[in-house]
């Protein structure tokens, strides 16, 4: 049965193939037919007609077909393929233009082409493979492919990108940085070396061969490396870790050995290696065991650390924010001996910081720089600059001759939340749910002794957040107890409990401050040891970032009995929580009435009305302006 199908398939397939090539041939002589019929007289008769003088008249129709009108004789038409009038207008051009000067030929459509020496065709193909050379050699010549060895180092492959610090418009010193005063006289020491080696070679002391910066982004670790430099007047090689990073193999090793080479021919020098985390980054993080282009470029920089000697006037800084993620043998002494922490300023630094980027800038002589220190804890050198400048931009947007308080404060507002959304159509009964909400933040946050006043009260949108509540710290704050985390749980319950009283509903407004709450909670229970039945252990998760190729296989530390128990306590604080923040609105249920219908005329609320409120029971008749 299997033979008769195949044989049925077989001779199926030989009659298809018989089929295509009866169509092919039928085709190709349908068009030789064709071909033949529309080409009756040749071309060299055709220039022949033309030579005897024997063309009265001819033209091109259709664009397909020459037709000539012949001279004594009778009229005919001789049909010639359109290709063939490239090599007639080439060939006997100037014989009709003669016969037609002549009045031998009365009538014609024709305009003579003006056809090119044969060595102008090749120039588009000359220019392409030109353009195709330049663009090759440009592309390699920024830094592309090829490692360490055996490229010509003139094509730059494998070049350090460094960036010199005497490009630099304006020097930096110690003067320029405030706000970090230790730091300054931990960095002192390299300076001092930098100026004068002989004194500590002479005494045996080994100066740290490479600093590390660590801290949070903006606390102006570029500027104290900078600064060092500026103070030692040495030279100052700047570069990126992720420069080192290419796409090609090698790239990056090279790089690293050059940015050396570079600076032992400018030695006494500072090499500056920003955001180290890009190519410092522990090694073995990647599924496959971690042998990539950037671990070989770590390994690179390890070996270029060890090799140049002590005390050869080359001194490594580097800046990361994520110390936690560093190869450990990045960190070791003989590397990188030493670690500055450049943390966030307190409220004498940030007044310092203040007075630094307040030059060139036109204050109003009411404005206190000091005020502003207290009410920006936890900004940085950074949000500093920014703030001044985002009031400085208001202050010219409102055509204003000087920067007043108001455009500070607004500025702050901007800093901290983002931009209002004036123009952003909300429903009615959104903003009366948003009103509620914010306010029984505002009424719970105020009956709370640990949290801190309230700054700001809108239900104007603002980034993401369709209203907002704003507290500022009077002073800055280095631990957080047990009970000011637990009444910052019970604020965060506040705008869902207030749409709970008042609508008898609740909304999707409060995911953000569920999330927040619980995992307030979830660190006290598991990071803190603020919990009796779970107790002073730790079962946090020491590793915020997943790596995948080390971590893969490793499980819980805890068992699954714990992990219910963590559970069971977490819930057990939210809604105990919860709870006693209904309690807290339902007995100022008034008061949040209040405050919700000033929202929702006046839309914005401010922190001395919203005290005044409190301390006298009277609302104030009319609300700040907002931004």
């Amino acid at each position: 049965m299997n033979q008769q199908n195949n044989k049925k398939s077989s001779g199926l397939r030989d009659l298809g193939f018989y089929i295509i090539v009866f169509i092919v041939l039928l085709s190709t002589v349908l068009i030789l037919l064709q071909n033949t019929r529309r080409d009756p007289v040749s071309y060299a008769e055709v220039i022949r007609y033309f030579e005897q003088e024997r063309v009265a008249r001819f033209f091109i129709a259709d664009e397909t077909t020459l037709v000539l009108t012949l001279r004594n004789s009778t009229p005919s038409e001789v049909e010639h393929k359109l290709y063939s009038i490239d090599y007639m207008r080439e060939d006997i051009g100037e014989l009709i233009l003669e016969q037609a000067r002549n009045r031998i030929i009365e009538d014609y459509n024709y305009i003579p082409r003006y056809v090119p020496p044969w060595w102008v065709t090749f120039l588009p193909y000359i220019f392409l493979f030109t353009l195709l050379i330049v663009f090759w050699y440009f592309m390699f010549n920024r830094g592309g492919a090829g490692g360490g060895g055996g490229m010509d180092r003139s094509m730059k492959f494998g070049r350090a990108r460094t960036r010199l610090g005497s490009d630099e418009k304006k020097k930096i010193t110690f003067a320029d940085v405030a706000g970090a005063e230790e730091e300054k006289q931990e960095l002192q020491e390299i300076v001092d070396f930098l100026k004068g080696p002989a004194r500590y070679i002479e005494i045996g002391a080994r100066i740290p061969k490479g600093v590390l910066l660590v801290g949070p982004p903006g606390t102006g670790k570029t500027l104290l490396a900078k600064a060092v430099s500026g103070e030692a007047g040495c030279q100052f090689l700047s570069i990126s870790g992720s420069d080192f990073v290419e796409l090609y193999v090698g790239v990056g090793a090279s790089r690293v050995r050059d940015l050396f080479e570079q600076a032992k021919k400018q030695s006494p020098c500072i090499v500056f290696i920003d955001e180290i985390d890009a190519v410092g980054r522990h090694r073995g993080a990647g599924m496959g065991g971690g042998h990539d282009e950037r671990e070989q470029t770590l390994n690179q920089l390890l070996v270029e650390m060890d090799g140049f000697g002590n005390n050869e006037g080359i001194i490594i800084l580097a800046a990361t924010n994520r110390r936690d993620i560093l190869d450990p043998a990045l960190l070791r002494p003989g590397r990188f001996d030493r670690e500055v922490y450049v943390g966030r300023p307190d409220i004498k630094g940030r007044e310092a910081i203040l007075n630094v980027h307040k030059k060139n800038k036109k204050l109003d002589k009411d404005v206190n720089l000091s005020n502003i220190a207290k009410t920006t804890a936890g900004f940085t050198g950074a949000d500093l600059e920014n703030l001044l400048n985002e009031s400085a931009l208001l202050a010219a947007r409102r055509k204003h001759p000087v920067i007043f308080n108001d455009d500070v404060a607004d500025a702050m507002l901007k800093v901290i939340a983002g931009p209002e959304k004036r123009s952003k159509v909300i429903p009615p009964k959104d903003l009366r749910i948003t009103a509620y909400h914010e306010a029984g933040h505002a009424v719970a946050s105020r009956s709370l002794e640990t949290q801190d006043p309230v700054h700001h009260l809108t239900i104007i949108p603002r980034g993401m957040a369709l209203g907002m509540l704003i507290n500022l710290p009077e002073e800055d704050r280095t631990h957080m107890s047990k009970t000011e985390m637990y009444e910052r749980i019970v604020v965060c319950m506040g705008g869902r409990v207030a749409e709970q009283l008042v609508m008898e509903d609740v909304t999707s407004g409060a995911a953000n401050d569920i999330q927040q709450a619980t995992g307030i909670a979830r660190d006290m229970v598991t990071k803190y040891g603020m919990s009796e039945n779970v107790g002073a252990i730790n079962y946090a998760n020491e590793n915020d970032e997943v790596f995948i190729g080390r971590d893969y296989g490793h499980t819980k530390i805890y068992s699954e009995q714990t992990a219910s128990m963590i559970d069971n306590e977490i819930k057990s604080i939210v809604d105990k929580a919860y709870q006693y923040c209904t309690e807290i609105l339902s007995s100022n249920m008034q008061k949040l009435h209040d405050i919700a219908d000033y929202l929702l005329r006046h839309e914005t609320m401010d922190g001395p009305a919203f005290e005044h409120y409190f301390t006298t029971g009277q609302m104030p008749e009319h609300a700040t302006p907002g931004a």
